[in-house]
């Protein structure tokens, strides 16, 4: 029996994907539970495994192509079995959806007096992290190229594949004819286009000129999930913004004194640095203070019985949040060799969605640039966010006189549904208090 291999949603917050690679080709013998293709999510790089055994007969969704969760991106069956019926069944669906997404965008012109268009789409039901689905739950990547034309009034219609090739090449789409149903631009008429050099736009520089261009960047599925997210915060949200500034002298003797005893760095042992001291100290304040350790509900709020953190991590297209989970019972030594190794996975794009969701605080640290200090928006439900500038050295008056200590200042950013600003602030003097006396978090 045929397996369709579907855009599975591989985290809770993806709503479409990017297929990134083909793991086999068409043809190749597959067995239940082989990974086939390589995913990018919102969050990371994920594999998708078969859920039946066969052939791969069909590849429906190319490398670099981008569709919704739940589309068929390819069929795996016996080697002689038809499956051109569930092709049919699926281009139509995938069609049906395209109408449905272009009919919205042209209720959406017509209202706002533009030409915009949004890609087709449909409901799906969620699966788990895996790419097979039973009959009739996928639906098709055929919007992408065909199906549709241009409307009475001549308003451009193109594919959504067609309009983003146009988009990176610097492509007029006006200039270019249409060759699928009723004329709407498909793939093959962008890719005709671009080896007959016609429609270039002027966006782009000459050959050779030093000269800044146009440029449209298409979004990664990670930036799509960081727009909407903050969206579903700093609006809604009441922020407010707590500041303060740390003597970090002695935390970082600590730090030094604790890589010499454990030849930090040396032979893999961990290497504990101000980003780890950070974290312990958080976790200790975060239990002295649960009322900080909580999220917004509807109707309530809720003080977690864990303390996770979140540790922002920036990726060249993002930003990903990997989670050290129970961090409030664990040393210094333990919390270095476990954040490494997670931001490390992280860069790499290879963590697992419950590796980078559910942190209850998170600590956001740009101190390895000239960043004295800097806000952060808050990551829903969480109630609070720690933003940590460089730490300098800088003259400050001790006891009447002036002296060079290195001082590093830090702000928290609140929800004020959740958090007080007396509360915000108790908070912050105990952090504050850990990192100026960090024997206190070894005790």
């Amino acid at each position: 029996m045929a397996t369709k291999v579907v855009m599975a949603q591989l985290s809770p917050t993806m709503e479409e994907g990017r297929l990134v690679e083909w793991k086999i080709s068409e043809g190749d013998v597959v067995q239940q539970g082989d990974v086939v293709a390589e995913i990018e999510t919102d969050k990371a790089n994920m594999d998708v495994e078969a859920l039946g055994s066969g052939v791969l007969r069909k590849i429906v969704v190319q490398e670099g192509e981008t569709v919704p969760v739940g589309a068929l991106i390819g069929v795996i069956a016996g080697e002689d079995e038809d499956i051109e019926t569930l092709l049919r069944e699926a281009e139509a669906e995938a069609g049906a959806a395209g109408d449905e997404g272009e009919a919205v965008a042209d209720e959406k012109a017509d209202n706002e007096g533009t030409a915009a268009e949004e890609e087709p789409g449909e409901e799906v039901s969620r699966e788990p992290a895996r790419a097979g689905a039973s009959a009739g739950e996928a639906s098709a990547d055929a919007a992408a190229d065909d199906g549709g034309g241009r409307r009475d009034g001549g308003r451009l219609r193109a594919s959504p594949v067609a309009r983003r090739m146009a988009e990176e090449e610097g492509l007029d789409l006006s200039r270019i004819e249409g060759s699928g149903p009723g004329g709407r631009i498909v793939k093959a008429d962008v890719e005709g286009a671009l080896e007959s050099g016609a429609a270039v736009s002027g966006g782009r520089a000459a050959a050779g000129s030093t000269r800044l261009a146009d440029e449209t960047i298409q979004l990664s599925q990670m930036r799509k999930a960081i727009a909407r997210r903050l969206t579903q915060s700093l609006g809604p949200v009441p922020h407010f913004f707590l500041t303060t500034e740390i003597d970090m002298g002695r935390a970082l003797e600590l730090r030094a004194e604790l890589n010499e005893q454990i030849g930090g760095g040396e032979a893999g042992a961990p290497k504990v640095g101000v980003n780890d001291l950070l974290l312990k100290a958080a976790a200790e304040a975060l239990v002295r203070h649960p009322e900080i350790n909580a999220s917004w509900g509807e109707g309530e709020i809720r003080r977690h019985g864990r303390v996770d953190l979140g540790i922002a991590v920036a990726l060249d297209d993002g930003l990903i949040t990997p989670v050290l989970r129970d961090a409030d019972r664990k040393g210094l030594v333990r919390i270095a060799s476990e954040a490494t190794e997670l931001i490390d996975r992280a860069r790499r794009r290879k963590l697992d969605p419950d590796e980078y969701q559910g942190a209850t605080f998170s600590i956001s640290n740009l101190g390895m640039f000239p960043i004295e200090e800097f806000t952060a928006i808050i990551n829903p439900p969480e109630a609070a966010i720690l933003a940590v500038g460089r730490t300098a050295e800088k003259p400050v008056v001790v006891d009447g006189e002036v002296v060079v200590r290195r001082r590093m200042r830090v702000t928290m950013s609140c929800d004020h549904r959740v958090i007080d600003g007396a509360t915000g602030a108790r908070f912050l003097e105990t952090f504050k208090g850990m990192l100026e006396n960090p024997l206190a978090m070894l005790a």
